[in-house]
């Protein structure tokens, strides 16, 4: 009876490898070093729900096709925007088969600057009078958010949370899910990030699991690099941390190691379940970590 969160994807704009590179990272046969575009799905308990879980998608990049199948996933709940660039929605009209298979339409959540943006890519999917196939159209029905207001879904709290991608504002979010058993559990993803408001970091407390945006060790204008990531992990103090969103700069073998205790670079299709217990030791923590689940 939990709450976890699967990496569809932990790569950059450009995806690992990229095209044309040879370097180390790019060529290496080690599948943690292949890093498709950034995405996540979140996961709760749910014995009322037809596969046993609930499932929201995080972004829908260019590579969501290839990662829901991948990932064996068959149904969803619903889909949330962190913001409306390119490697964050590119992959929206892939979610049309969600509709053929589960027979209803789907839930979208974004911030009315992003939805602006998602209505105007997609206008044959938002204006479908104006679409000569209607056939095979995404049915989607849009949701506004609104930073630091709760969104419960199926006994999931979402909580919008501000963040800074340079001086472009943009979301991450904070979901909080009680067990069955009475269990409380959090988790926080805030991917493209460079800074963080000192009004979100009270919504960053007493977290199982924080994500954050770990590109690379250079500077980057609209990104943390790891150094500076390493340093909010150590301020808010989550359980277990993860750095996603990560360049061709980072070999998976060799920096994971030379991270501090409870924190580690996220590949594609980990899984990571909350779970209360004793605080984090070493690599190994109450914190439980396993490939992508078989899902329905």
């Amino acid at each position: 009876m939990t709450l976890g969160i699967t990496f569809l994807g932990t790569g950059t704009s450009s995806g690992v490898p990229m095209i044309g590179c040879q370097c180390d990272v790019c060529t290496s046969d080690d599948p943690r070093d292949n890093r498709t575009r950034p995405s996540v799905i979140i996961h709760a308990t749910d014995p009322n729900a037809p596969p046993g879980q609930r499932r929201w998608i995080i972004d829908t990049g260019p590579d969501l096709r290839t990662q829901i199948i991948r990932a064996d996933i068959h149904r969803i709940d619903g889909v949330l925007y962190t913001h409306e660039h390119a490697d964050h929605v590119f992959g929206l009209d892939d979610l049309r088969r969600f509709n053929a298979v589960m027979d209803q339409a789907i839930d979208i959540h974004a911030e009315p600057a992003t939805m602006d943006v998602i209505k105007t890519t997609f206008q044959y999917i938002f204006q479908k009078h104006n679409n000569p196939n209607k056939t095979f159209v995404a049915d989607l029905i849009p949701w506004k958010l609104e930073a630091y207001k709760p969104l419960e879904l199926h006994g999931v709290t979402f909580t919008p949370l501000r963040l800074m991608h340079g001086r472009h504002p943009i979301l991450g979010f904070r979901v909080d899910y009680t067990s069955h058993e009475g269990e409380v559990q959090s988790l926080a993803y805030c991917t493209d990030v460079s800074t963080i408001p000192p009004e979100t970091y009270p919504y960053l407390e007493g977290l199982d699991i924080l994500v954050l945006d770990g590109l690379r060790y250079r500077h980057h204008p609209t990104h943390m690099t790891i150094d500076q990531a390493l340093e909010q992990f150590d301020h808010i103090k989550p359980r277990q941390g993860f750095l996603t969103h990560m360049a061709h700069e980072i070999k998976h073998a060799e920096v994971d190691p030379q991270l501090p205790d409870g924190i580690h670079l996220a590949y594609d299709q980990l899984t990571v379940y909350c779970k209360q217990g004793s605080e984090p030791k070493g690599k190994e923590s109450s914190t439980h970590v396993q490939p992508a689940n078989p899902a329905t």
